[in-house]
């Protein structure tokens, strides 16, 4: 009977297998051959040499690391007292007020973008802004939701008995949240720092659609291969994706370590 269980189970994932085939492992080898290949099919890094080399492909990159950071921070500064405020008004109110937060994600984001460009045209008198200042406006308009979950999900499972015997040994309602719930909240912080920081720095439809201009390195992707420069396109696709599991890694090395760290000292 248990061979018979295992022999279905295997036969299940077969679809998975075959999705993840086609569509991930076999376009992933494109990439990489592209970006580890001249112009003649031959081995080369000078596609890599050339990107560090250039001032405007490294200028792109570090652009975009600032206009991640400062969405990212932006994002925690405004989801943490939101995410707080919702897990202590109760479960079904809080589920509800939640909902309003992730309801315009139901929305296409292209609609959603477009709308804002109109009421920042109708603020501002056709985007006087800084180009910086949009730029971050509609990204954290566009990822706030993906910060808010994460914390609010961490929040509400946190053990109550540590607050409270915090407050009987006297503390004071800041430190309790210094010394007590934000420690026990960085799985949260970490979760939603990693959703809002990585999409931050290669999505290129907000630039494209508020300034269509390649400030950012998910518009410099798209503009390489639109002139079916794969190469560069490629290598540049490699080196996010490199950044993206390096900051994957630690972000789950720390918050494992950080949570087992927290929860043993308080016992």
């Amino acid at each position: 009977m248990k061979q018979k269980h295992g022999f279905q189970r295997k036969h299940l994932a077969i679809p998975y297998a075959i999705f993840l085939l086609l569509f991930v492992i076999l376009p992933l080898l494109v990439v990489v051959f592209y970006a580890f290949t001249n112009e003649d099919g031959h081995f080369s890094l000078a596609n890599y040499v050339a990107f560090f080399r250039s001032g405007k492909t490294v200028g792109t990159l570090l652009y975009s690391i600032v206009i991640a950071l400062v969405t990212t921070v932006i994002c925690l500064l405004i989801a943490y007292p939101t995410a707080y405020v919702l897990s202590k008004t109760g479960l079904k109110s809080g589920d509800a007020l939640l909902l309003l937060f992730v309801l315009p994600m139901w929305i296409n984001f292209t609609l959603r973008i477009t709308a804002l460009k109109e009421i920042l045209t109708l603020i501002e008198g056709n985007l006087a802004f800084h180009p910086f200042t949009n730029t971050i406006i509609c990204m954290v308009y566009d990822f706030l939701p993906f910060m808010i979950m994460p914390l609010y999900n961490t929040l509400t499972k946190l053990d109550d008995s540590f607050i409270e015997a915090a407050q009987d040994l006297g503390a004071k309602k800041l430190h309790v949240f210094l010394k007590v719930i934000l420690p026990l909240s960085v799985p949260g912080i970490v979760s939603g720092v990693t959703m809002v920081f990585l999409p931050s720095m290669t999505n290129y439809v907000v630039l494209d659609m508020v300034y269509n201009s390649t400030f950012i390195m998910g518009s410099l992707i798209g503009s390489y291969f639109s002139a079916y420069d794969w190469h560069n396109g490629s290598v540049i696709s490699i080196i996010l994706l490199l950044i993206i599991c390096l900051i994957t890694a630690l972000s789950s090395r720390y918050t494992e370590g950080e949570t087992n760290g927290r929860v043993g000292a308080m016992k």
